[in-house]
């Protein structure tokens, strides 16, 4: 019988993330709602949507869209207003102007000049020559003295 309960509440559990007070009334403005909670991130959680998340301020904020946009607002405009408070941050996909272009290109940016310089690597060595040229005669015959003289310390 525990298990049943335990199963039961481990199925149920994700229905309750979402409270009746979620849900409008209008169907139009629950789909626009919806659309809404996806694209605002949850500033105490950081990595979720408000949709997803059940912290305190995502309810809040949660609440906050629903009164807006049963005051009229677009969502231009609901996105707008957490925008004025929280920042590009409380956007699931801030926009990539400013400061935030160089966040969006940098990575690819340094991917590519890291793969220019492996190619570039691989190439110089690839033109590299793989043993030093053979010693000439004259080269050679200093070669034998120098080794078969001992230095002038071990006479």
């Amino acid at each position: 019988m525990i298990r049943v309960v335990i199963v039961w509440l481990a199925l149920v559990a994700p229905a309750w993330s979402l409270g009746i007070e979620d849900v409008m009334a209008d169907p139009a403005l629950d789909a626009r709602a919806q659309a809404l909670y996806h694209d605002l991130r949850c500033v105490r959680c950081r990595s979720e949507s408000i949709a997803s998340s059940n912290a305190d301020w995502a309810q809040d904020a949660r609440a906050a869209v629903r009164e807006r946009l049963t005051a009229g607002d677009s969502d231009a405009e609901v996105l707008a207003f957490f925008r004025a408070r929280f920042g590009d941050y409380v956007l699931m996909d801030p926009p990539k102007t400013g400061y935030n272009a160089i966040l969006w290109f940098a990575a690819p940016a340094f991917l590519v000049a890291g793969l220019a310089g492996a190619v570039a690597l691989i190439r110089r060595r690839r033109q590299m020559p793989d043993a030093p040229p053979p010693l000439t005669a004259e080269e050679e015959a200093r070669l034998k003295t120098l080794l078969d003289d001992p230095p002038p310390a071990a006479r």
